[in-house]
């Protein structure tokens, strides 16, 4: 292990995540969701009008929609009442979408990033770095070296304001509108913060960017958007982190990601999630992929008392390729209902999920998944493979794959497998002089390191440390 892996290794991660500073904040709107309430945010945000009329559009959508209750062995959601959610706070800082220097961000808000590894990360390992706390980024910076290239790489809010033609085109019209589910006309009309990735053609950016979205507020709302284009024959790495304190009240964190991969363009989207266990994690998030377009999801979540997560990508180009690779662990009172869906929507076509959960003290998890291959895209192929590890008896892991063929000449593999920690495993790596908790431990590293080995070293570390930590029962 080399001394930087050392290091991460030694930090304090309980620390450094369960931390919490005093409330402060510049605005902050009422609880609830009305058309007031929104006319109010998007009035601070000065936002022009075709903004504010696509959230008024997506607020009748919500109020029309029914709650996802009704799906075989889906996480209960009766404790998320919006109208005691705060939606919108926009933290105490001076300048409108975020500064381009740490030390212009007030001291407690530093004081949360420089725990949380954020600048340290920046100097060693990106291109670029945006910093949301609470509804709006804080802090924003991209590499001279890619700004001259034409990469553009800001915050929503300043997307909306200067890049309005691209915005009008993309923005919850194509990829997620506000009509896929009743969390996304939530989010349509709630949303806040968020990147905006924009990567020209023939361009590479070879080093990740990295967003990190932090809730420091009891019984608040987070709705961030992404948007990253990937322009024909470019590539771009984009990398998420998400957190929230202990708290006493419950939290909603429903995000939103729209990503457009262009012809013979590659996506990677890796996100490491660690919400507390009061918040409820229920985003939704899609890809499109252009002919010989390449889309990689790599997913950690955990944390959160209930999540809803599936990613999806539809394949539209001849060629394109889909990869999914997820991690999800919950603990005592956690429900974790994540997977993926792909359409094929185009001959040639390829993807492959691979599944990892981990389940102890009771808690659940379920692989919800969907493959659909249309008729006409003869030749494409796809292969799912979903494994669970269970601590003990009270744990549940429970598998619901979906799949629609209506092409005969395609290739359609499946696999799961769902098991405990064997005590002879156990034994074995005790002979060898670890103790009971170290050898679970590597057991669970080892059956992880699929998703582990597709991150940066600095966020595989994290990753692992944190499952530590959730053994242990120490994060809450």
């Amino acid at each position: 292990m080399s001394s930087d892996q050392d290091h991460l290794k030694e930090t304090d991660t309980e620390k450094r995540f369960e931390f919490k500073k005093e409330e402060k904040s510049a605005f902050e709107a009422e609880k609830g969701l009305t058309e007031e309430t929104i006319r109010v945010i998007s009035e601070d945000k000065d936002e022009p009008e075709w903004m504010l009329e696509r959230r008024l559009r997506a607020l009748e959508q919500y109020k029309e929609m029914p709650m996802p209750t009704g799906w075989p062995g889906a996480p209960d959601l009766s404790e998320v009442d919006v109208d005691e959610i705060v939606p919108y706070i926009r933290p105490d800082i001076e300048t409108r979408g975020g500064v381009d220097d740490w030390n212009d961000l007030p001291e407690e808000i530093q004081d949360t990033f420089d725990k949380l590894g954020i600048p340290e990360a920046e100097k060693n390992a990106l291109s670029g770095v945006g910093a949301q706390y609470e509804s709006e980024i804080v802090y924003q910076n991209m590499q001279e070296r890619w700004e001259e290239k034409g990469v553009i790489f800001c915050d929503m809010d300043k997307a909306v304001q200067e890049h309005e033609d691209i915005l009008k085109e993309y923005f919850m019209t194509k990829a997620v509108p506000p009509s896929d589910n009743k969390f996304a006309a939530l989010h349509g009309a709630i949303w806040s913060g968020g990147s905006f990735v924009y990567v020209p053609e023939d361009t590479t950016v070879d080093m990740p960017v990295q967003a990190y979205f932090r809730m420091n507020s009891d019984g608040m709302g987070q709705f961030e958007h992404t948007l990253i284009i990937a322009e024909e024959n470019s590539e771009v790495h984009y990398i998420e982190g998400c957190s929230a304190p202990k708290y006493s009240e419950f939290n909603l964190h429903s995000g939103g990601v729209e990503v457009f991969v262009k012809e013979n363009a590659h996506v990677q989207y890796s996100t490491v999630q660690n919400w507390s266990k009061n918040t409820y994690n229920l985003n939704t998030k899609r890809a499109i992929c252009e002919a010989d377009g390449t889309m990689e999801w790599v997913s950690g979540s955990m944390g959160s008392k209930a999540t809803m997560l599936y990613p999806s990508t539809v394949l539209k180009g001849p060629g394109a390729t889909d990869n999914h690779i997820t991690i999800a662990f919950a603990g005592e009172g956690q429900d974790i209902d994540t997977g993926a869906k792909v359409y094929h929507n185009a001959p040639e076509t390829k993807s492959t999920i691979e599944s990892k959960s981990i389940s102890k003290d009771g808690g659940r998890t379920n692989y919800r998944g969907l493959v659909h291959i249309a008729d006409g895209a003869e030749d494409s192929s796809t292969s799912v493979e979903c494994d669970a590890l269970m601590f003990d008896n009270e744990s549940t892991s429970d598998t619901m794959p979906y799949m629609e063929i209506q092409e005969s000449k395609v290739d359609v593999a499946h696999e799961a497998t769902v098991g405990k920690i064997g005590d002879e495993d156990v034994f074995y790596l005790q002979s060898r002089g670890l103790d009971d908790d170290d050898a679970k431990q590597m057991i669970v590293a080892g059956f992880i390191e699929p998703i582990t080995e597709e991150l940066p070293i600095e966020y595989a570390v994290e990753l692992n440390r944190l499952i530590e930590l959730e053994m242990e029962g120490s994060l809450g």
